[in-house]
């Protein structure tokens, strides 16, 4: 199967969680047997329109990301043919990418699966073309039952959206040495949503007690996440360690006794399913645009909170489990079924596209040709 992914931006350009799902979902489709092409600005040196890595072809439709989308959008259905693909699958940046793909993919009869990894703006229900860019596609993928309402909510036909999660690679935390850095662990960028306070102010709470938490990530509120931890005064409990590798994360958590997850927007938790895989007991503040509260519903390791002193006594619950290396819970989640979801999905919105007649597939083209062309004029 040859799948074409059309993300302008990529992991080259800047590391999101949209932008890493496509970069691991092209490179696990590669290990497995298939062809994967990203359509995308460029990122690589040199004038050559294609550039090779990991076995992953990146296909220039401009040169460089750009503030208007309407030149990627326009060049987009020509990189589309050029890539002669089986499947194109989207990463939304702009309804005008999905409907450019969607023009794309009626004329070279390949089926459009848009893979909608955040959860849209709430402004997005009120915008036609977004609201467009929810329905056109055969089938529209979301991470976690948290996006995929929000993208129902958007106008999208509930029969035609799938929940494939992030993947993790259980073999790699099997094999992962712990390493004791602290005993409560929080991972996550610095953001206005990180929501750390949460976390602070209940470790605060439990001064008297022995414990240690390590902060992993970075971002722009880090100097108030910081100042905050002086003003509780535990700063003699609490490090923060910046950005770390995979490797060293996945250390940390293991030899760690819980991972705590206070966010308020999180379109699927990572490193809160590797720390639960890693056998730390989980601490989730419950909040309605993260879908971190999915993945410990049916945990016994792990308590949902919605108040500061449920956050505080589930800290106190989670420190007295008996510590784990390994929780075998999270198999569904391995990298090779969750690529296996991937083809599946791919499958099915093949399948969907075969119920279209030859003579509606000629008027389709017209019909998302002058839509593209009028959604050109509206940007």
């Amino acid at each position: 199967m040859r799948v074409a992914f059309v993300s302008e931006t990529t992991a080259h350009h800047r590391e999101t969680g949209a932008t890493r799902r496509t970069r691991r979902t092209a490179e696990a489709l590669v290990e497995r047997g298939h062809d994967a092409v990203v359509c995308c600005a460029k990122w690589w040196d040199g004038d050559h329109e294609t550039f090779e890595q990991r076995g992953v072809t990146y296909r220039a439709v401009t040169d460089r990301p750009a503030r208007d989308a309407r030149r990627f959008a326009v060049s987009l259905p020509a990189a589309l043919r050029a890539a002669d693909p089986d499947v194109i699958q989207v990463s939304p940046a702009s309804p005008g990418h999905v409907l450019a793909a969607k023009a794309a993919g009626v004329a070279v009869r390949a089926p459009v699966v848009v893979d909608w990894y955040d959860s849209p703006d709430p402004g997005d229900s009120e915008d036609p073309l977004w609201r467009l860019a929810a329905r056109l596609p055969e089938l529209v993928l979301a991470p976690s039952e948290t996006v995929r309402t929000r993208i129902r909510e958007l106008g999208a036909d509930g029969e035609a959206v799938r929940v494939v999660p992030n993947a993790i690679d259980l073999d790699e935390i099997r094999a992962a040495e712990p390493r004791e850095v602290a005993d409560v662990v929080y991972s996550r960028r610095l953001d206005e949503d990180a929501n750390l306070e949460s976390l602070l102010l209940a470790l605060a709470e439990l001064r008297d007690r022995d414990w240690s938490a390590v902060v992993i990530g970075d971002g722009p509120e880090r100097d108030v996440y910081e100042r905050q931890v002086r003003d509780l005064r535990i700063e003699d409990r609490v490090s923060f360690a910046g950005d770390q590798p995979l490797e060293n994360r996945l250390a940390a958590f293991k030899g760690a006794h819980v991972y705590a997850q206070t966010a308020r927007r999180e379109s699927f938790p990572t490193d809160l399913l590797r720390a639960l895989a890693c056998g730390c007991a989980g601490v989730v503040e419950y909040h309605v645009d993260s879908s971190a509260h999915e993945l410990v519903e049916q945990e016994d390791r792990a308590f949902r909170t919605t108040s500061e002193q449920e956050l505080t006594d589930a800290l106190v619950a989670a420190a007295e489990m008996e510590p784990m290396t390994y929780n075998e819970n999270f198999t569904e989640f391995d990298e090779s079924a969750v690529l296996d979801k991937y083809l599946a999905a791919y499958d099915e919105a093949g399948e969907r596209l075969s119920w279209v007649e030859p003579a509606a597939v000629a008027g389709g083209v017209l019909v998302v040709l002058a839509l593209v062309a009028l959604l050109i004029v509206a940007l």
